[in-house]
């Protein structure tokens, strides 16, 4: 039986094929950045004030700042209060008499300053004052609509495949994010956006997993790192677009327009052989990578690829196959919460550019921009230092970055940008990791699954993290302080996972860690998640056998890679394939035919 890693190195594992697949998914990933950092800019605060044309009926020759004087309470700092105004007094003697003092809420709405923004959400739907909470709850309800759209999307692709998530996720964004430009009232906005978050959560974990479940080992990172870097590219074209289009209606028309062009080649975009395999469809997936290799102009005979259905059951996993063993419930439980703390701290500063200090394009061309770098080193640190110290290290620097900001004072902007931009830069390396990590550590039958779990996890922080801001009622450090130490202890966490770099992606669950670990020089221990049958072992397998009943192990097997393992499946007693006990047998007979020579030499050389 083939496996698909040996098909793919045959067919090419980084050819013309899978950089093709690259561009498709990257492209959307910089539309989709467009969406989710277009809620800085519509939802921006502008200054405002209360409108009190009232007192134009009664003085109608009134300046603008006679009125405001005559009508508007000051701050302690000399502005005019944005909330509250003068009770409307209609007798114009009673005020040149006595003037106007008691307050009141704004009655007649607001006056907003539209010399930077002509048009925002705040400004059209009045989320000004006691409304205000409504852009933070708007920007959670994106989040959740990320969430949801990783909760159902992730068991639909596990079901009816990576590609068909795609393409629905593409065209809903089309429909909703076209569709929310052209909203009544900010009810349909926020129901209109949750769709667009939906959709938002969907594609981006199965871009990349489609695309990772067709390369090889050796840049197994790319698909991760590069849709990354999209995102920042997308962040940085982003600043621009919004810098010229000041109206949120035809920014939302703007950003909505090219997914129309993904629309039209997402239709051409293949299959995960890997899934098709795991379903049981051979017959496609045999189709399918010889269209590959034609691609790739790679000769691949037909006979090389019939043999991957061979001893193959389909494997239909599902989210409780994630708990059913010790050792993957630790990965997941882990892989969730480093999910959580990287991003809680990803979308607090992210979402929050306007209040560092600094012009709020410049400071999004530098979020958008610290990203590139960011995930290009990601490229190489992954191939030289591995998955578990990159993800640990960058995850730790990000927290100690956020920590920082609270020993910068408040009146110094730049310093404060700075160590965002740092902190942001980390965080950004260690949300690229988790996507290539996540796919490494899980089968093939379950990846989907377990992606989308940890997705969700991520996205729930994406949910949280405005919403701590307001905690900045009770101290203004304990946001930042929440940014910092989650992110840090999840760091910590990571240390506790396997390396997963240079290796096969697994595509059954087969062999456990603890099986692994349970392997040493004396008799061969197995654990129960290991007692399935019938069980064929590699001819590295075998080449690591020296000594026969009870079986050992040589240390050059132990000390290297894993055991490569197939067929394993259907839970029974264990049952080892007629080749390896013949090989076993003969390499048993040949033993103790060595011990007989060397007994005999013995007494051949004591007689003498």
């Amino acid at each position: 039986m083939a496996d698909f890693g040996e098909i793919l190195v045959l067919i090419g594992d980084f050819g013309l094929f899978q950089k093709l697949l690259l561009f498709g998914v990257c492209f959307p990933n910089v539309i989709l950045s467009f969406h989710l950092f277009s809620l800085v800019f519509i939802g921006i605060a502008v200054p405002h004030h209360c409108n009190t044309d009232w007192i134009l009926k009664i003085i109608p020759n009134l300046t603008e700042a006679e009125q405001l004087n005559l009508t508007l309470p000051l701050e302690q700092d000399g502005s005019y209060q944005r909330c509250e105004m003068y009770r409307p007094v209609w007798d114009i003697e009673a005020i040149e008499q006595h003037g106007i003092n008691s307050t009141v809420p704004c009655q007649e709405g607001w006056v907003y300053d539209t010399s930077q923004y002509k048009k925002t959400v705040v400004t059209e739907f009045d989320l000004v004052c006691g409304h205000a909470k409504w852009v933070g709850v708007a920007q959670s309800v994106f989040m959740a609509g990320i969430l949801v759209g990783a909760l159902i999307f992730g068991p639909l692709a596990e079901r009816f495949g990576r590609k068909r998530a795609v393409q629905v996720t593409m065209i809903m964004m089309l429909l909703c994010g076209t569709g929310t430009a052209l909203a009544p009232n900010f009810y349909v906005h926020i129901a209109l956006q949750f769709f667009v978050g939906l959709s938002y959560g969907g594609f981006r974990i199965h871009c990349v997993i489609l695309a990772t479940e067709w390369i090889g080992v050796s840049k197994r990172s790319y698909p991760a790192s590069l849709t990354q870097i999209s995102l920042g590219l997308g962040q940085c074209v982003m600043a621009g677009i919004a810098y010229f289009i000041r109206d949120w209606r035809a920014l939302q028309f703007t950003i909505s327009a090219p997914i129309g062009i993904v629309v039209l080649y997402v239709w051409v975009i293949p299959e995960s052989a890997r899934w098709l395999i795991s379903k049981g469809k051979y017959e496609e997936a045999k189709q399918l990578i010889l269209k590959v290799a034609a691609v790739n102009k790679r000769p691949v005979p037909s006979e090389a690829v019939d043999k991957i259905a061979e001893n193959r059951s389909a494997d239909n996993g599902t989210i409780l196959d994630l708990i059913r063993t010790a050792e993957l419930r630790k990965y997941i439980l882990i892989m969730i919460y480093m999910w959580f703390g990287c991003n809680l701290s990803y979308y607090a500063l992210a979402l929050n550019v306007g209040s560092f200090g600094l012009d709020i394009y410049l400071t999004q061309l530098l979020f958008g921009a610290i990203e590139i770098p960011a995930n290009v080193l990601c490229m190489w640190a992954l191939d030289v230092f591995g998955r578990r110290i990159c993800q640990g290290s960058t995850m730790l620097l990000g927290g100690i970055a956020c920590l920082l900001i609270l020993a910068v004072p408040p009146d110094m902007p730049v310093a404060i940008t700075a160590l965002a931009v740092t902190g942001k830069f980390f965080v950004t390396g260690a949300s690229t990791i988790n996507y290539v990590y996540v796919q490494e550590l899980f089968p093939t039958a379950v990846r989907q699954s377990a992606t989308g779990l940890c997705s969700m996890a991520g996205r729930l922080s994406g949910i949280i993290a405005p919403l701590i801001v307001l905690l900045e009622a009770c101290h203004w450090s304990i946001p930042y302080l929440i940014y910092g130490a989650v992110p840090l202890t999840g760091g910590l966490f990571c240390f506790l996972l396997p390396e997963t770099s240079k290796r096969e992606l697994p595509d059954h669950a087969g062999l456990t860690e603890e099986f692994k670990r349970g392997v040493h020089g004396g008799a061969l221990s197995f654990t129960e998640e290991f007692m399935v049958g019938p069980l064929s072992f590699t001819e590295e397998f075998m080449r690591g056998v020296h000594e026969v009943g009870p079986l050992l192990f040589t240390e050059e097997f132990m000390s290297g890679d894993p055991l490569v393992h197939r067929g394993v499946h259907e839970v029974g007693p264990l049952s080892f394939t007629e080749e390896f006990k013949r090989d076993v047998e003969t390499m048993s007979e040949s033993r103790v035919s060595n011990i007989k020579d060397d007994n005999e030499l013995s007494l051949q050389s004591t007689s003498l």
